[in-house]
Order: C-alpha cells, then structure tokens, then sequence
C-alpha cells in the first residue's frame, strides 16, 4: 500500500493506535502531520522514529474549536496541502455506572466526552474538508468504536459519541463525494492500548479476552493496517463504510 507523495493529520497520534497509523502513513511514503495535546515527550519520540522526512508536530486541544481551526491550518502550511485526515483522538473522562454518578458528575462526563470524541472530530474534518474541496480530492478516516453498537454500560457517553462518529462519517461521504473526497470510519473492539490497559490487568480480563473467537484483542498495529488499506488509492468505493475490526467479538 502505497501513500508516497501524500500528505496526512493524524489527531492522538502520540500513543496507541495513532501512533501505529502514524508509523505505517510514514512506512508508506506519507509525510505525517502528528498531533497531541499533553504528551508532547511520547509525540516526540513517535517523530524522531517515523521513516522518510517532512514530517511535523502540531499541538491543540482537540475540545477548542479554535485550536482545531488552527491545527489544520498549521497542518496545511506545513505540509503544503491535506491529503488524508485521521480523527483519531479521543477519551474517556468517566468510566462508571449511572447508579454510581451524580446529576453533576453526569453533566462534566457527556460534555467533556463529546467536545473531544464527536464535536472535536466534527470540526477537524469541517476545517480539513474545506481545504479538500478545491483540489477536489481527499480522504477523511475516522476512529469510532464497537460500543457504538453494542453499547457502554460504564462509558454510556463515549458509546454515543462514537455512534454519533460513525453516523457523521457516512452523512460526509454522501455529501463530499461530489468532490471526489471520500470518508470511511473504523470500528474496533478492545485494543491493547493504555486505553483499556486497566480493563485488560483486571478480573475482567479473561472475559474480554474471550468474546472474541480468537482469544485476544487487536494490537494497534492491526488497526493501524486497516487504517492504511482505507488510505491507500484502490480504497474509494468504501466510502460511507463503517469498517468492523473487533475480531468477530461482535457482529451486526
């Protein structure tokens, strides 16, 4: 799969699965425009490992629509054009039941999940679209999740960002394939990532580790693939897919 002469912004991309799809765009021949917020040390050492040259650090939180405005523009000076955006940032700001939450912690969770999960990714691609559409070409690829469908007992709001993720994707591909931009999402189960580190060391382990018939979870690496193969040229009648990559943990 080839990305070579081809620009990419890849939000989260200081750890986990945004640090493998950075590495794999830049093992492709892309050159890599890498954000993060707090762990600047972690993206720095993502940067200085990334095959090829050209590529670039950008800074924002995801959450401020300014930032994001001008983290696509830093992007686009930097890089000299956006040929394919990554939404991949995301959180979890509150991982318990509702029986276990007050009124006010309830409010705190779903904003902060949602500024960052689904209005942070709506923006990013709105500000990265509106650079795509006069070149009239482009792909957009976001990270949603399994809990979209099957639903988040203790992450209620995280389930329905994701779900809101994946339905903005396919309302984006209806509209920008007209300029021959195409938008795809991924969907993946559990991944070894900090994450779901936690959930992985505890007694739930072996149970999350079985719901898939292959006992395990994804490495990043394994989404970071399909990430790369939605990128690469030969991949556009996908558009509008929302891509199941949870090893047949879950089906629909």
């Amino acid at each position: 799969m080839n990305l070579q002469n081809k620009t990419a912004l890849v939000t989260g991309a200081s750890r986990g699965i945004g640090r493998e799809i950075a590495i794999s765009f830049a093992a492709a021949g892309a050159r890599v425009a890498l954000h993060y917020n707090q762990s600047r040390k972690a993206a720095e050492e993502v940067f200085s490992g990334l095959a090829g040259e050209g590529h670039t650090l950008i800074q924002a939180d995801i959450s401020d629509p300014v930032q994001v405005e001008t983290m696509v523009e830093t992007a686009v000076e930097r890089l000299g054009s956006l040929d394919i955006l990554v939404n991949n940032a995301a959180a979890v700001f509150e991982k318990r039941p509702l029986a276990d939450l007050d009124y006010e912690a309830w409010q705190v969770a779903w904003k902060r999940t949602l500024d960052v999960n689904l209005t942070g990714a709506a923006n990013t691609a709105f500000c990265a679209a509106r650079h795509m559409i006069p070149k009239r070409s482009g792909t957009i690829i976001n990270i949603g999740s399994r809990g979209a469908y099957r639903g988040e007992t203790t992450a209620l709001a995280y389930a329905a960002g994701k779900a809101g993720l994946h339905a903005l994707s396919q309302s984006l591909a209806k509209y920008l394939g007209r300029f021959t931009i195409t938008v795809t999402a991924v969907a993946p189960g559990f991944v070894d990532t900090d994450m779901s580190r936690e959930d992985l060391a505890g007694e739930e382990r072996a149970s999350i580790l079985g719901q898939s018939p292959l006992g395990r979870v994804a490495s990043p690496q394994e989404i970071a693939h399909t990430v790369l193969f939605l990128a690469a040229p030969g991949s556009e009648w996908l558009t509008g897919a929302v891509v199941d990559c949870n090893g047949a943990s879950y089906l629909r």
